[in-house]
């Protein structure tokens, strides 16, 4: 056995409370070199005079990736506290693994060699609001969703679609166009809209805010926003902000009195200054959203910052009934501002939903102190790389989603933000080089995956467009030019999820089955599989599920009984969603 490889640690994504003193228990091991794990485990003040008084129990081999395999188990812990160890067993031997090492027996005259989850608190589990499980978020960039109040259009603004987008042109897209297409949105079956930011701001896509507590005027007033958000709450849809606290516009009012009046200007600490007199050419003196001189970086630790950004944050929820904010880049902010602005909003709305935008790992932010959640790029990018762009085999894909999965605990997932494209990245269909049957394909595993979908607008009638500013052309409204199919397409499915449990209530997840290029998870609920069968390549196959037992057996898309021992043949680029019923 290698020994080397073996890790586990009682905190983060190895131990956590998962539910109502119930623990979830993971271990790594070396691939492919341990055949069973065994959970060695009890009460740590359970004792008699024989010595600790333990329990075992089998763990289950849940996921591998290129190096390691992983096993998990979950316990029920009664007296909600507990300590473990592992007995684990490959060809040749048997170990216990404890904190303090490996021994060849269990010991038992000292708790101490074990692992320590002192007590299951309820506090400290991790909790996110439970309406984001079972919400389809659709992503508007506001200046061009659609144009309702042409009285209000900036200066130079082109006619709707006219021509292609630049960083700097306007098409006059505001809360009223968006108002008028909300029954749009609910025929698709969206419950949530995630808005880029709303303030006022001088470009087009509005992050170099000049005034936090104001509506950008191209968009509407507060008016209009409000009933904007009154009508998508009666729809039953719920709202996020896109909140850019790391840095401001260089016309924000504290910045702009740092330049005229340099060293001697009262805001002089609410940004990260190198010297004076201040320079934007041919480089900043001063931090910056990457060397993006209009958008000066926040001192979010400086006292007056904190207390004027916890202020917008508050004051968009109270007065208008925001559910959520998306916050921006999340990772260049202090995690104790994260830790107060959490407080702080949670504090006037309980079910408030925090997305951070974070690209990496992110366990960090995900202890239940700042986020509920961040934008799931690491998902993005393994399915665009397998079933779109082909530059990863069958085999990569599974190692590389198992991990994502793997490196956050399973009530974290749940609630993970998952995104196939936004105002940040080149269509759907762009990645897919404009093969429709590619792109449903991506739109199964968003829809099927556990996380919190998002579709960004536009992608579900197939938009096209490269990266920035490609991606945020104007919203097309004429049928004649959409795909009125994959449109149709994506609406079914939409209703698939909200309809079965195992799905809508994130069953558990596990991949079953892999072939040279095709593969098979499911979703699991008691006494109910739902198999997502897909198949990304240029043939045909034949696969059977490893089914043992079963009741009863649908096919949730063909919307037919289904006979589990015949063989399912599933054609080039398509998929299967079979649910299995066991009672």
């Amino acid at each position: 056995m290698l020994k080397e490889a073996v890790f586990h640690r009682p905190k983060n994504n190895y131990a956590y409370l998962y539910k109502e003193n119930t623990l979830h228990i993971r271990l790594q091991t070396k691939k492919d070199d341990v055949v069973k794990a065994t959970l060695i485990y009890a009460d740590p003040y359970n004792w008699d005079d024989s010595g600790w008084i333990y329990n075992k129990a089998d763990m289950r081999l849940i996921a591998s990736d290129q190096l390691f395999d992983y096993w998990q188990i979950e316990i029920y812990c009664k007296t909600r506290r507990i300590r473990y160890g592992f007995q684990l067993s490959d060809t040749k031997e048997t170990l216990i693994y404890t904190e303090k090492g490996f021994y060849k027996e269990i010991p038992n005259d000292d708790t101490a060699y074990y692992f320590c989850f002192p007590f299951l608190n309820p506090i400290d589990q991790f909790q996110a609001p439970e309406w984001v499980k079972e919400t389809v978020w659709y992503q508007i960039f506001p200046e061009r969703f659609a144009n309702g109040n042409e009285k209000i259009n900036p200066p130079g603004t082109l006619p709707w679609g006219s021509t292609a987008p630049t960083p700097t042109n306007f098409f006059g897209g505001d809360f009223q166009g968006i108002i008028n297409h909300l029954d749009y949105l609910v025929d698709l079956g969206i419950s949530g809209i995630y808005f880029t930011p709303i303030f006022k701001a001088f470009s087009n896509h509005k992050y170099d805010t000049i005034d936090y507590m104001e509506i950008d005027p191209q968009f509407g007033d507060k008016r209009t926003f409000r009933k904007l958000v009154k009508a998508c709450h009666q729809r039953g849809i719920r709202i996020m902000l896109d909140a850019v606290f790391n840095h401001s516009g260089y016309f924000f009012e504290p910045f702009q009195d740092v330049l005229k009046n340099q060293e001697k200007s009262i805001y002089k600490e609410w940004f990260h200054i190198e010297s004076f007199p201040l320079r934007t050419e041919p480089a900043p003196n001063y931090d910056t959203f990457a060397y993006v001189g209009s958008m000066p970086k926040l001192n979010t630790e400086h006292p007056e910052v904190k207390s004027y950004l916890l202020k917008v944050a508050s004051y968009w929820i109270e007065e208008f009934d925001i559910d959520g904010w998306r916050l921006d880049v999340a990772n260049e902010v202090d995690h104790q501002f994260w830790r107060d602005f959490r407080r702080q909003v949670k504090s006037i709305k309980p079910d408030v939903y925090i997305l951070g935008e974070i690209w990496h790992d992110s366990m960090p932010w995900l202890q239940g102190d700042q986020f509920d959640a961040v934008m799931n790029y690491p998902i993005t990018s393994a399915a665009l790389d397998f079933i779109a762009k082909e530059k990863i085999d069958v085999k990569e894909f599974v190692q590389q989603i198992s991990n994502v999965l793997l490196s956050y605990p399973q009530n974290v997932n749940e609630v993970a933000f998952n995104l196939l494209g936004s105002h940040d990245t080149p269509r759907v269909l762009t990645h897919c080089n404009n093969q429709v049957e590619k792109a449903k394909l991506l739109y199964i595993l968003l829809l099927t995956m556990p996380g919190s979908p998002c579709i960004y607008y536009g992608d579900e009638i197939g938009m096209t467009g490269e990266g920035d500013p490609g991606c945020r052309e104007c919203m097309v409204w004429d049928d004649n030019e959409q795909n009125v199919e994959l449109k149709s397409f994506l609406k079914k499915l939409i209703h698939v999820r909200k309809t079965e449990k195992a799905i809508a209530n994130q069953g558990e997840f596990s991949f079953v089955k892999t072939g040279d290029n095709y593969f098979i998870y499911k979703l699991s609920q008691q006494h109910m599989e739902i198999y997502i069968i897909i198949n990304p390549s240029n043939q045909a196959l034949e696969v059977s599920l490893p089914v043992t037992k079963w009741n009863s057996a649908f096919d949730l898309w063909e919307e037919d009984d289904f006979n589990i021992n015949t063989p399912i043949r599933c054609e080039e680029n398509s998929f299967k969603i079979i649910k299995v019923n066991y009672s």
